[in-house]
């Protein structure tokens, strides 16, 4: 059996979402959360149909959806990166917390998000 480990509210472990219009953007903001170390690992989705609503008209829009693992230390900084670099008016930019996780994982996670070394 695989022992979970509790994260206290110090070190809590957050996963963000967004969805962006196309590949080369999604790659761009990856890459660019990853190597600020404002994100342990973004991961990148395939092509998905959103239904919205928006400015009153019900619109429909292929997006590609990023998975950013970080921590809860560095996410204003996280938050004021993507909505910097997002081409939407109003990005999706939801988060939420990580309550359980395999310890080596979430120590993992820790070490690789908050000041460059």
């Amino acid at each position: 059996m695989v022992e979970c480990a509790t994260v206290t509210q110090q070190d809590e472990i957050i996963i963000v979402f967004t969805h962006v219009p196309h590949m080369a953007c999604a790659e761009t903001i990856a890459q660019t959360l990853v190597n600020a170390k404002l994100a342990a690992c973004v991961n990148i989705s395939s092509p998905v149909t959103s239904v919205y609503r928006w400015q009153g008209q019900v619109e429909q829009a292929q997006e590609i959806g990023l998975t950013i693992k970080t921590s809860r230390k560095v996410y204003p900084a996280l938050a004021t990166k993507l909505k910097a670099l997002h081409p939407y008016e109003l990005p999706e930019i939801v988060a939420i917390h990580v309550n359980e996780g395999l310890p080596e994982y979430l120590q993992w996670m820790m070490a690789e998000t908050g000041p460059k070394e």
